[in-house]
């Protein structure tokens, strides 16, 4: 797994052997969206429309969206609606954009739905006051004595005393006067261009007038995050993080899993493999607190990461493993044939695997003349501790691939040493799924094969 890529089979592992932690974390994060949602109010959100005629360029309309949030705006609209120097909260709370057809949309947002509406209605009615005082649209405020109306009259009545000087003047009797002439009516000739230049680049021409397209309209809804999306989303996020800490655990994953690592990490050989029925149900006689409770129910202690069991054949067939192992162990130790079976205390499989060996061991067709005899061991994989060599010619260690680290495998080995014993090899145990009996009234080849393979008396002699 820490080297493979990561591929749909593998969520849909993880989802299949984890679905209740999975499940429950879900939940756990749908109550923290949902304290949230109490520690953070609902928001109310409303939009007023704002038509601006003639003919507008997009960066102009930018420069309107600007304004129509800036501070001289925000603040207008507090004093008027009594929030007094509260206009630096609002500013938060206000937003603008330029819609199509030269409309700007202005929002509010407040705690309730009326207070949403009346921001956004001000906040309009404050934008195009100040857009007018702008222009010089509004003759009511100081702005509008330098406005265009004000020009205009400036430049007719410049005009009218031009005329009075030129009326007053020496009409050409002198070189002075027909200079001092001539200088009024270029004056008077730029003064003309100037206004008429002044007409054409007026804004307020073609631009003014911007009107409220109606009242904002009163929200019927929360404005987003609501507490369902927050709960939603709080559900959807532990869910997600709870599937990346799977695949990140995995990643991080340096467990030996093949026969060989295992072998190398204990510094022995391999025997052989043998199979031993999965029992999903089934439960160790330790561990039925509180905490051991909720492990099981929520699949922790289910290895998720490990490929599904696989189809095992007969009874006749995993018996055969079981001989087989005790045959390359006769094979390989000299008289008397004990041995030392070390178990991980917390190895399921390998704790049932062990005890079938010794089974086989004793009840073998050779149990009378040297099958080995075998005495089983549960050592914790932590700090294991095995007992000092007696009649022993070894140790044998029994467990399941992928469950142990190589720090744990080399204590083990490590702990046998200190004991006096030497690891003679290796024998893992691999959960598998029996197959269900197609035809229970057809004789099996395996139960006929039996007796051979365990003569009558002969697991009597092999105890002793």
């Amino acid at each position: 797994m820490s080297e493979d890529t990561i591929r749909l089979v593998t969520i849909g592992r993880i989802l299949r052997r984890r679905w209740r932690l999975l499940a429950a974390l879900a939940v756990v994060g749908a109550l923290v969206g949902y304290g949230a949602s109490v520690l953070f109010p609902p928001r109310y959100t409303a939009s007023a429309s704002v038509l601006l005629p003639g003919q507008w360029e997009e960066r102009e309309l930018l420069t309107q969206v600007d304004i129509a949030t800036s501070s001289a705006v925000v603040d207008r609209a507090a004093a008027k609606l009594g929030r007094g120097d509260a206009g630096g909260d609002l500013r938060e709370r206000v937003s603008a954009k330029a819609a199509d057809g030269n409309i700007i949309r202005i929002s509010g947002t407040a705690d309730t739905p009326r207070g949403a509406q009346r921001l956004a209605d001000r906040m309009a009615g404050e934008f195009i006051a100040f857009a007018a005082r702008i222009t010089g649209g509004d003759d009511t405020g100081p702005e509008a004595a330098t406005g265009p109306e004000a020009l205009r009259e400036k430049v007719t009545e410049t005009n009218r005393r031009i005329s009075d000087l030129a009326d007053a003047a020496d009409p050409g009797r002198t070189v002075e006067s027909v200079q001092a002439r001539t200088s009024l009516e270029k004056l008077r000739t730029a003064l003309e261009e100037a206004m008429k230049k002044l007409e054409e680049a007026d804004p307020a021409s073609d631009k003014a007038g911007m009107v409220v397209m109606g009242p904002a309209v009163r929200p019927t809804g929360e404005a987003p995050p609501t507490r369902v999306q927050l709960i939603a989303g709080g559900a959807l996020l532990f869910f997600l993080l709870a599937v990346v800490g799977h695949l990140t655990a995995a990643r991080m994953n340096r467990r030996p899993r093949t026969e060989a690592e295992i072998a190398a990490a204990l510094g022995s050989t391999l025997i052989g493999t043998v199979d031993v029925p999965a029992e999903p149900g089934a439960r160790r006689p330790e561990g039925q607190g509180l905490l051991a409770r909720t492990r099981r129910f929520l699949g922790l202690g289910t290895r998720w990461d490990m490929p599904a069991p696989q189809a095992s054949g007969d009874e006749a067939g995993r018996r055969i493993r079981y001989r087989r192992v005790c045959a390359r162990l006769r094979e390989r130790l000299p008289a008397p044939r004990r041995l030392l079976v070390v178990v991980p205390e917390d190895d399921e499989t390998a704790r049932r695997a062990a005890g079938r060996l010794v089974t086989e061991a004793e009840s073998g067709p050779s149990a009378g003349g040297g099958d080995p005899l075998l005495r089983v061991v549960e050592v914790p994989a932590s700090q294991p501790v095995v007992p000092d060599r007696d009649t022993e010619s070894g140790a044998l260690v029994v467990l399941s691939p992928g469950n142990r680290t190589p720090e744990e495998l080399a204590g083990i080995a490590e702990a046998c040493a200190d004991g006096g014993h030497e690891v003679v090899g290796v024998v893992l145990a691999d959960a598998v799924r029996v197959r269900p009996a197609r035809d229970a009234g057809r004789p099996a080849p395996a139960e006929g094969a039996a007796p051979a393979l365990a003569a009558p008396g002969h697991g009597t002699g092999g105890s002793g």
